[in-house]
């Protein structure tokens, strides 16, 4: 795994800036977890104290294994306006790319746009073979985003306690699919200038 200077890793897109979380966006990342229709497919509503211990998670998971979801930044506004990218907790089916962003920026297509330069950073940086997205059966916009990325339905996954019980779906491609389709910057050279 390479190591990062997580106080200058960042990832950008035309509307967008990835980098690790920071103490600043907890707030928005709390009413993130708040509201319900967000929180559906992603673990269920957190009160603002188990928000608080999930982003200390993710943060935490950044400094003692060098991956974890990206806060994403609206360029235009510098508003925190969802968490997506590289995950693979204990008892993960796989090596995912996933995403979540606030619904006041549903629509907007910053799930798709930010999940391409998160793949890209997973295939050309991290060196992973393959990326799945766990995405719930229901749960049609993701599938959607999965499908605008090149990813189709591979398997049912089991996920890890306490979700075991849901039905879910892994969706993914390798490397080489995702390179084939031009997807993202498509080459490691241009992955590499947004590191």
């Amino acid at each position: 795994m390479p190591a990062f200077d997580l106080k200058t890793l960042q990832l950008e897109t035309d509307r967008l800036i990835l980098r690790p979380p920071r103490l600043e966006d907890f707030n928005a990342w709390a009413r993130f977890l708040e509201d319900e229709e967000t929180a559906r497919y992603i673990g269920g509503v957190q009160p603002r104290a188990t928000a608080w211990r999930t982003f200390m998670c993710m943060c935490g998971s950044w400094h003692m294994t060098g991956i974890a979801m990206f806060s994403v930044i609206e360029k235009a506004t510098g508003k925190w306006v969802g968490r997506l990218g590289p995950w693979f907790p204990e008892g993960w089916p796989q090596e995912e790319v996933g995403w979540g962003i606030a619904r006041e920026h549903w629509g907007k297509g910053y799930a798709t746009e930010g999940a391409t330069a998160a793949m890209d950073f997973a295939f050309y940086v991290l060196g992973w073979p393959e990326v799945i997205h766990c995405i719930h059966v229901d749960n049609k916009a993701s599938q959607g985003v999965a499908q605008r990325l090149g990813s189709r339905n591979l398997r049912r996954v089991t996920m890890p306690a306490p979700f075991q019980d849901l039905p879910v779906d892994a969706w993914g491609q390798t490397r080489e699919e995702w390179g084939r389709r031009g997807a993202g910057s498509g080459n490691r050279e241009n992955s590499d200038r947004r590191v």
